[in-house]
C-alpha cells in the first residue's frame, strides 16, 4: 500500500492507497508546533483505525508547502512507520515542464496538481485550488506548467473581515437568499461567495485567452463544489479538498519513479502516448492488482472535456 500525505498551510491530508485506488483518508490540522513524535504517534493511530500497521506500507509520498514541518513528518515516517518518505519538489521528474521564473518556488501540491490533471484530463487546463489561498494553474496542451494566480481564499478574506472590521460577526460561508444582503451575515456571505464566483468567471475567461478554447478548467478544494453550483465555468470538481488531486498526482509520481515511465536523464513524457491504463498496470502494491480498478481510457480520451459539461473526479482515483 501507498501512504500519501500532502502538508498544506491549513491542512495536513493524507490518504491510504492500495495500488490507484483511494481507500481510507484522513484531515489533519496543521500544527507548526507539533513535533515528530506527536505526528509519528497520529499516524500509527489513523492506520491502526484503518485496521493497517506500519507493515502494510510499501511507500510513503509527501508533499509539502510547509517546509518547517517537512523536516518533521520525514522524521515521523521514519521512526513510526520505518519508512522513509519519497519526497515531490521541484527536482523531481514528474514530466511536468515547469516554466516558472523561478521553479523552485512552486509548491510541491501545484506540480502533483498538474500531474494528476494531466494524466487524468489532458491539457490545456486552469487548475483552481480553493485552499488557504485560492490559485488558478496554467497547463498547456503539452504539459507545460506556465504559472497561476494567487489570491486570498474565502476562509481568509472571511477571517480578515472579523479580525479587523470591528462590527462584522465570523460567519459561515453559505449561500445567502439573495445577491443583496438585508441584514449584516447575508450582505457578507453575498459579497464573499458572489464575489468570488465572479473572480472565477472572470479569471477563466482570461485564461482561456492565454490557453484557446479547448482549455479545461478543473476545480479543488474544500470550497470547490460551493463555488462550482454558482458558475458553469468549472467542468470538473474535486470533492475531497487537495487530497484527492494532489494524492492522485503523488500516486502517479511513484508509479513513474517505480516503473521507469520516463527515460532516465529525460523528464519528457509525451502524455498523448502514454495512457493511464500503462500507467496504473504498474501500480506500487503488487499484492492488490485483483482488487484495483485500472481505467481502460488513454489520456487522450479523458481530457475530452467540453464546455458545459460537468465531471467529478476520476473513478480511479475516488474514495471507496
Amino acid at each position: 500500500m501507498l501512504l500519501t500525505i500532502d502538508i498544506g498551510n491549513t491542512n495536513v491530508t493524507l490518504g491510504l492507497y492500495s495500488g490507484n485506488v483511494l481507500g481510507s483518508h484522513w484531515r489533519l490540522a496543521t500544527d507548526h508546533a507539533r513535533m515528530p513524535d506527536e505526528y509519528g504517534l497520529q499516524f500509527q493511530g489513523l492506520l491502526q483505525n484503518a485496521g493497517r500497521t506500519a507493515k502494510d506500507l510499501k511507500a510513503i509520498c509527501l508533499a509539502s508547502v510547509v517546509p518547517q514541518l517537512t523536516g518533521r513528518v520525514v522524521q515521523a515516517c521514519k521512526e513510526y512507520l520505518e519508512k522513509d518518505p519519497f519526497v515531490v519538489d521541484v527536482g523531481v521528474k514528474t514530466g511536468i515542464k515547469v516554466r516558472y521564473e523561478d521553479p523552485k518556488a512552486v509548491g510541491a501540491d501545484r506540480i502533483a496538481d498538474a500531474v494528476a490533471v494531466m494524466y487524468l484530463y489532458g491539457g490545456p487546463a486552469c487548475i483552481i485550488d480553493f485552499g488557504t489561498a485560492t490559485t488558478f494553474n496554467a497547463l498547456t496542451r503539452d504539459g507545460e506548467y506556465l504559472g497561476g494566480a494567487i489570491t486570498a481564499g474565502v476562509n481568509l478574506a472571511t477571517e480578515a473581515l472579523f479580525t479587523h472590521a470591528a462590527k462584522l460577526p465570523r460567519i459561515d460561508l453559505q449561500r445567502p437568499p439573495s445577491v443583496i444582503g438585508r441584514n449584516t451575515v447575508h450582505a457578507m456571505q453575498a459579497g464573499l461567495l458572489f464575489g468570488y464566483v465572479s473572480m472565477v468567471e472572470g479569471m477563466v475567461e482570461r485564461f482561456r485567452r492565454e490557453l484557446g478554447p479547448q482549455m479545461k478548467v478543473v476545480a479543488t478544494g474544500g470550497l470547490a463544489e460551493i463555488v462550482a453550483q454558482e458558475t458553469d465555468v468549472i467542468q470538473i470538481i474535486a470533492p475531497w479538498l487537495t487530497n484527492q488531486y494532489v494524492c492522485g498526482g503523488l500516486v502517479l509520481i511513484v508509479c513513474m519513479y517505480r516503473n521507469r515511465c520516463y527515460t532516465q536523464g529525460n523528464s519528457d513524457i509525451d502524455f498523448h502516448s502514454v495512457s493511464s491504463n500503462q500507467i496504473f498496470h504498474r501500480h506500487i502494491d503488487s499484492d492488490c492488482r485483483a482488487n484495483t480498478h485500472v481505467n481502460s481510457h488513454s489520456v487522450a480520451d479523458l481530457g475530452c472535456a467540453r464546455t458545459g459539461e460537468r465531471h467529478h473526479t476520476h473513478p480511479a482515483l475516488s474514495s471507496h
